[in-house]
């Protein structure tokens, strides 16, 4: 199945960023897409959000999910996408929802590793996610999701691997800094290789997020990616074939003799 990225630049409006999502699945779905991947708060950018986030949120979650099911029946395309979703408490739950191309909504992912780190802290408005590590069947793929930080944290990607994904989608807001760049790009090589599965990964482009998105196969090689362009599509031919090819010559989750970080091998 032909995968896409989108990538563009999330304002405070939510309608405004539909549209943007509209067109960028449009475009996927010319280049025979059947699954287009978007950043993390593509419903909206935090910061730029006028007035109350949290009665933002409140407000505009079941709309924001119910818009995307829309787009993606009408332009038949499957969808992954960020937003914020209501948890009852002050603070909401940062959430990728997946939309298969009929519109209905597959699994829902809350962003377990939330951002604290650098200086920023997004606990102290983003509540973690409690639902696990959440995998889905599109197009005969099966498909992994995670956000932004949470590819920092390679047992997740492990964890999916043990659960035969074929593609990790990444949503993210990779904030700019120095080295920032170089961690997203050989972070995402590395969960690639290390698991021989594909990496797709969208990335916010704006003042302060670096976009860079990318489609990388299980040898960690680009097969498709962007810049720091504010708007745009690529598009790559994900098979499974390309993961028995390297799992022939690289099988290192049949040769890992550590099945879990509490596994000791003793020496005598």
């Amino acid at each position: 199945m032909k995968v896409s990225v989108g990538q563009f630049n999330p304002s405070g409006i939510m309608d405004q960023n539909l549209a943007a999502m509209r067109r960028l699945a449009e475009e996927a779905k010319a280049d025979g897409a059947g699954l287009v991947i978007f950043p993390e708060e593509s419903m909206f950018t935090v910061g730029l959000v006028e007035g109350s986030f949290i009665a933002a949120v409140d407000d505009n979650w079941a709309r924001f999910v119910q818009q995307l099911s829309f787009v993606a029946s009408e332009v038949q395309i499957a969808i992954v996408a960020g937003g914020y979703e209501s948890s009852g408490e002050e603070r909401p739950y940062n959430t990728l929802v997946v939309v298969d191309a009929e519109g209905r909504i597959v699994d829902t992912y809350r962003k377990l590793h939330l951002y604290d780190a650098f200086s920023y802290q997004e606990s102290k408005k983003i509540k973690p996610g409690d639902g696990g590590i959440k995998t889905v069947n599109i197009g005969g793929l099966n498909v992994g999701v995670m956000t932004c930080y949470d590819i920092r944290f390679p047992e997740l990607g492990r964890a999916m691997a043990d659960m035969d994904v074929d593609l990790i989608a990444v949503a993210a807001a990779w904030f700019k800094g120095d080295h920032k760049i170089e961690h997203w790009e050989s972070i995402l090589k590395v969960r690639a290789i290390e698991n021989t599965v594909w990496v797709a990964a969208a990335g916010t482009s704006s003042d302060h997020c670096i976009g860079h998105s990318v489609i990388l196969d299980p040898m960690g090689v680009p097969h498709g990616y962007l810049n720091d362009e504010t708007e745009g599509v690529v598009t790559v031919d994900v098979t499974k074939r390309r993961i028995d090819e390297v799992r022939e010559f690289l099988p290192v989750l049949k040769n890992r003799r550590l099945k879990s970080s509490l596994d000791i091998v003793e020496s005598h």
